[in-house]
C-alpha cells in the first residue's frame, strides 16, 4: 500500500511540476524577453540556443532545488550566480511591466513632462537596494 501512495505522490509532483514549468515558460515566451534580448545585443542568430539555455537553466535549477544537491562554488560564484539571477528577474519583471504599460500610465497620472529616465532609474535602485537589504543586512 505503501508503493501506491509513493507513486501518485510522484505522479501528482510531476504533473505538477510541469504544470508550473510550463506557465513559467509560457510567460517567458508571451512576454519576448529572448527576442528582445536578441535584437537589442545582435544576438538574432543565437535565439535557439538562449531558449535552449534557459529551459536547461530551470532543469538544473530544479533538480538541485528537489534533491538539495550541494555545490561548492563559494562567495565569489554565489555572486555571480546571484547577479545574473536578478538579471533575468528584473527583466522578467519590466517585460511584464512594459506589456500592461505600467510605467507609461504611472507617468501619466503623476502629470510628469520630463524626467522618465529617471523614474525607471529610481525603481531600479529601489529595488536593488531593497534586495541588498534582504540578502545581507536582514539574512
Amino acid at each position: 500500500m505503501e508503493i501506491i501512495q509513493k507513486i501518485i505522490l510522484i505522479i501528482i509532483g510531476v504533473a505538477g511540476g510541469v504544470a508550473v514549468a510550463g506557465g513559467t515558460f509560457a510567460l517567458i515566451t508571451i512576454l519576448g524577453i529572448i527576442p528582445r534580448f536578441a535584437d537589442r545585443f545582435g544576438l538574432s542568430k543565437y535565439i535557439y540556443k538562449m531558449e535552449t539555455t534557459i529551459a536547461l537553466g530551470g532543469t538544473i535549477g530544479s533538480l538541485l532545488t528537489v534533491f538539495k544537491l550541494h555545490i561548492p562554488i563559494g562567495n565569489i560564484g554565489m555572486g555571480i550566480f546571484g547577479i545574473f539571477a536578478g538579471i533575468f528577474i528584473g527583466s522578467l519583471a519590466m517585460s511584464l511591466a512594459e506589456n500592461l504599460k505600467v510605467i507609461p500610465i504611472a507617468y501619466d497620472r503623476m502629470k510628469l513632462k520630463t524626467g522618465l529616465q529617471s523614474v525607471v532609474a529610481a525603481i531600479a535602485l529601489g529595488k536593488g537596494l531593497a534586495a541588498f537589504y534582504q540578502l545581507f543586512i536582514r539574512g
